[in-house]
């Protein structure tokens, strides 16, 4: 009888630490894209923020993109300031978004999301940045952008690794265009999870 009651123990404590321990962010699905919901980049293993679409003239969607997080949060001004590995994917909807239409947009979201001294002292960054996208985009297509600290923001477009830009400053300037106050709000909001 004793020994029918502790393995009915183990078994229940086996049960109640498995099933505390295994848990796992939910996959999510915008616009018929599955983001999963954890990724391991850097040796990290990143938590799904978020996810957002963006559409041009009211109804042309261009893309969905997803936001990973070694520590998720609601907070817009700490995903772009904390010093943590940051994982943005952008998954092309359209072939209408031409390079020149893509670099014209960075350019434009650059100068409209930051303070004109600060994209003033990035203005190479922002210019390599924006050289890197050089191809036109089609549905399946992406880019991604992954923020190391201490090292930099590399950017890979349609699965090819440009660059990286070191240091954090142009890493809050390139998030800026998501996070910010003049960010779309759609695409902040999804982003950060609202």
């Amino acid at each position: 009888m004793m020994m029918r009651r502790e393995i009915l123990l183990i078994i229940a404590l086996v049960f109640v630490v498995g099933s505390v321990t295994v848990v796992f962010a939910e996959d999510k699905e915008i616009l018929g894209v599955t983001f999963p919901g954890e990724k391991v980049v850097a040796g990290k293993t990143l938590t799904l923020n978020g996810v957002a679409y963006r559409k041009a003239l009211g109804f042309v969607k261009v893309f969905v993109n997803a936001l990973y997080l070694e520590n998720p949060t609601q907070n817009a001004d700490e995903v772009v300031n904390s010093e943590q590995v940051k994982h943005l994917v952008t998954h092309y909807l359209t072939n209408k978004a031409t390079a020149k239409k893509i670099q014209e947009g960075v350019r434009e979201a650059m100068h409209k999301c930051n303070p004109a001294e600060m994209v003033a002292a990035q203005q190479a960054d922002v210019d390599r940045i924006i050289s890197w996208m050089d191809k036109d985009m089609a549905p399946g297509l992406t880019t991604e952008s992954t923020y190391i600290p201490g090292q930099g923001l590399t950017y890979t477009y349609q699965g090819v690794t440009k660059g990286t830009i070191e240091g954090s400053d142009f890493m809050k300037m390139y998030y800026n265009m998501s996070f910010s106050e003049q960010a779309p709000k759609k695409v902040r909001n999804g982003l950060l999870g609202n």
